[in-house]
């Protein structure tokens, strides 16, 4: 598993700003319509997954999980997504969202 935590701290160091925009963005669009957070979350989860964006992956977890989505509902929605993705990089997925769960 690749260490994100560091590169975010990287990241923070050296564009605190940007990523405060980036996050504020993120919450105008949540708040923008009348999709709930943890749905909000686990469709990014998807999208993620879409793109292989393992660290994406893992924060939208993070995040679906925080909002109250289970276990059970983050699974169903990565395997939700084969028939559009392929099992190969649903299954990468699946894997990264263990990362989390699990730990």
């Amino acid at each position: 598993m690749t260490d994100y935590s560091a590169n975010y701290s990287w990241l923070v160091s050296k564009f605190d700003k940007v990523l405060q925009s980036h996050q504020e963005l993120g919450k105008t669009l949540r708040e923008a319509g009348p999709i709930d957070e943890k749905t909000s979350h686990l469709i990014q989860m998807a999208a993620a997954t879409a793109i292989r964006s393992e660290g994406s992956v893992h924060s939208h977890v993070k995040r679906a999980l925080q909002a109250g989505a289970t276990a059970d509902e983050i699974y169903h929605s990565l395997i939700l997504l084969t028939s559009t993705i392929g099992f190969p990089t649903v299954a990468a997925a699946l894997s990264w969202a263990k990362d989390i769960i699990e730990n």
